[in-house]
């Protein structure tokens, strides 16, 4: 794949690090609460709530609010269309890094 090409294949809402790093969790799961998500990259909650929105935005992820215990949980998941991205997203990084996949 010629680099031309595999820029075309770059998300530029996945591509910022921290989305990517989102994106990197959530992709070998079904869901994961949005603490976890905030403790494992070390994020603030509004640095994870803002990422998480242009993500949501764009429709790669979505939101589900639990209750259990009286306690307020959200959840977090990759869409089909977040995780056909995302899986394109990686391919064209490996394109441009030259490794054939």
């Amino acid at each position: 794949m010629a680099a031309d090409a595999a820029l075309d294949g770059l998300d530029l809402v996945i591509h910022p690090i921290q989305r990517l790093r989102i994106c990197t969790l959530l992709e070998p799961v079904t869901e994961e609460e949005f603490a976890v998500i905030r403790d494992l990259l070390g994020m603030s909650d509004s640095a994870l709530s803002k990422q998480v929105s242009a993500l949501a935005d764009a429709g790669y992820v979505g939101q589900r609010r639990v209750v259990r215990a009286g306690k307020s949980r959200v959840r977090i998941s990759l869409t089909d269309e977040g995780r056909a991205a995302f899986r394109r997203h990686l391919a064209a990084l490996r394109a441009l890094a030259g490794e054939r996949r």
